[in-house]
């Protein structure tokens, strides 16, 4: 008797320990065993070196643990090629349904359309996929948000000064969005003299600035399209009476908008767009329907 006791406890242990929540980062397994059953949830994330990102990470997370799920978090480091084989990792692992933040929006489409033809649930997240169609896309509204910031530098520089684009990763529909709503407003009542990519990255941000500002010192107001690349500005811009509009609201921009080095940001919310994500995939894993497109509300942030 005392042997199958015995033998019922262990059993039980094991079955317990399988259940346990797995929180997995670019493939390091940070806790319990790995879950490949199809109540589990796989997120790619474009990359875990920007602040904005990791807050969406962190939002989704908080409300998977809230949930009693399994998140896999697998990071893309910004290579779109990464990004494919990090989905088919977690298309193996046996995920009911994916959230995807595309590095770029077309690159990333064959991946996911493996994991729809599977019958894994496809969740796009602050970014589009483009050409296909998912469950349910996620996303501030970029153009809205860039042509509410660039109508408030206009206010502030006035009609036809010389102003900067910092673009975004070529090939991301956040990238292209903002860039819309940048020219939705500049192209009427602003001189844009010079627009390059720096990929949303601040290092590149502050090189690709100082070397516009080469060929154009005259330069009034740069609209970037994320914050990282408008504080790398800002480092570039130095004492120069140049103001700059970002997008995110990062801690560190605010901060910036707040001592006057930036004149405004656009506040999105990366919390709640990851805290939204999980909500609707644990839905779609309850068989229930969604809405096909979740907008989340933009701000101009200004001092």
């Amino acid at each position: 008797m005392k042997k199958i006791f015995a033998g019922l406890t262990a059993l039980l242990l094991m079955f317990s320990m399988t259940a346990c929540k797995v929180f997995t980062i670019d493939g390091e397994d940070i806790g319990g065993e790995q879950n490949t059953q199809t109540d589990s949830i796989g997120f790619s994330i474009s990359t875990l070196n920007n602040p904005f990102f990791v807050t969406l990470s962190e939002g989704a997370k908080a409300e998977a643990n809230s949930a009693g799920k399994t998140l896999i978090v697998l990071d893309a480091g910004d290579d779109a090629a990464k990004q494919a084989s990090d989905i088919e990792d977690l298309i193996s692992k046996g995920i009911g349904v994916l959230i995807v933040n595309p590095v770029d929006s077309d690159a990333v489409a064959p991946a996911v359309k493996d994991a729809i033809a599977r019958g894994i649930k496809v969740i796009s997240v602050d970014r589009a996929v483009n050409g296909v169609t998912v469950d349910s896309a996620i996303a501030s509204d970029n153009v809205q948000g860039a042509q509410m910031a660039t109508e408030y530098l206009i206010s502030l520089i006035g009609e036809q000064a010389k102003v900067a684009e910092l673009e975004g990763v070529p090939g991301a529909s956040a990238a292209i969005e903002r860039g819309q709503g940048f020219h939705n407003a500049a192209d009427q009542s602003l001189n844009v003299v010079a627009k390059q990519t720096a990929n949303f990255n601040r290092s590149e941000g502050m090189t690709v600035m100082e070397n516009i500002l080469q060929a154009n010192p005259d330069v009034q107001g740069v609209f970037a399209h994320n914050d990282e690349m408008a504080l790398g500005a800002v480092e570039a811009i130095g004492s120069r009476k140049i103001l700059v509009v970002g997008f995110d609201a990062t801690d560190d921009a605010v901060k910036a908008v707040e001592n006057g080095r930036m004149a405004a940001t656009v506040a999105q919310k990366p919390d709640l767009m990851g805290q939204t994500a999980v909500q609707t995939a644990v839905s779609l894993l309850s068989g229930e329907s969604v809405e096909a497109v979740i907008p989340v509300e933009v701000e101009l942030i200004t001092k």
